[in-house]
């Protein structure tokens, strides 16, 4: 079994995956939310952003996010180039990469759930950005024309999506020539087990649906794009992993003991998983 196996229904995943982050977007726009005071304490989506960055947003664009990198920091975005963020969620990379970019840039966000493009333009709104625009779809079809944008950035969505070669098909037709593709996502160094890979709270955990990592590089070859880099940025204790995904809070769901987890025999195998900055560029 490769990576990309999907060994859950490609409608029962999205669908699963819209509900979480539903979800998220309606606690971080009821009173307080009940996750903002623990995104640091995630393994995963904790500690991401500076906190000049984080400073210069609306408050719940920060809190509605769930990560596992800065695209935005990584990206190298210079003036007047125009930005797509797939997955955009409540906006903050999105608004983070129009202030890099300028008034005389442009920056996409791509969300497929309701609940997070509402609340990603009120954050807009809020930043009075006006070089922003939030397109709902999804990041399979991307509803923008061929070489539209300089940079296609993502923030631990790529892992969550059914169909990974086609994502990177659809982010190389929408880059200009000679734009860059430039990611943050889970990474897998090491087969995954099967039975983690069909743990539905696994996949929208951003865990069982990670690439391996020379899987990642053949795809996006595959789509076209050369100079693939994979940078890790941070590594993940399986142990923590299982943890948080245990947690019965607002924030987590249930999983397996650690003992008998997928997790542990994963790391017993030498198997790792990792937080990555992926770049790519699309010939001139």
């Amino acid at each position: 079994m490769t990576s990309s196996n999907v060994v859950i229904p490609a409608d029962e995943l999205r669908d699963t995956v819209r509900a979480k982050y539903a979800a998220q977007a309606t606690r971080v726009t009821s009173a307080g939310g009940c996750c903002g005071g623990e995104r640091d304490a995630d393994p995963i989506t904790g500690d991401l952003y500076a906190r000049d960055e984080a400073a210069s947003i609306p408050a719940a664009a920060l809190q509605a996010s769930l990560g596992c990198g800065n695209p935005t920091a990584l990206a190298e975005l210079k003036a007047g180039e125009t930005v797509l963020d797939l997955g955009s969620g409540g906006g903050i990379d999105v608004l983070l990469s129009a202030k890099r970019v300028g008034p005389t840039g442009f920056a996409y966000g791509l969300d497929m759930t309701d609940e997070m493009l509402a609340l990603a333009e009120r954050n807009r709104i809020e930043a009075g950005a006006a070089n922003v625009k939030f397109l709902k779809g999804h990041i399979e079809e991307i509803p923008l024309p061929e070489a539209t944008a300089d940079v296609v950035i993502s923030n631990c969505v790529i892992n969550l999506a059914v169909d990974k070669g086609q994502v990177l098909r659809e982010a190389f037709r929408v880059l200009k020539p000679g734009g860059r593709f430039a990611v943050s996502d889970v990474v897998a160094r090491g087969e995954l087990p099967a039975d983690l890979r069909a743990n539905m709270e696994a996949w929208v955990g951003c865990v069982a649906g990670a690439l391996e990592e020379q899987e990642y590089r053949r795809l996006l070859g595959e789509a076209g794009f050369d100079r693939v880099e994979v940078e890790v940025t941070r590594v993940y204790e399986p142990r923590q992993l299982a943890a948080s995904l245990g947690d019965d809070s607002c924030c987590g769901s249930a999983a397996s003991e650690w003992d008998a987890s997928a997790y542990a025999r994963y790391a017993a195998a030498g198997g790792q998983l990792v937080s990555a900055f992926v770049r790519a560029h699309k010939p001139e």
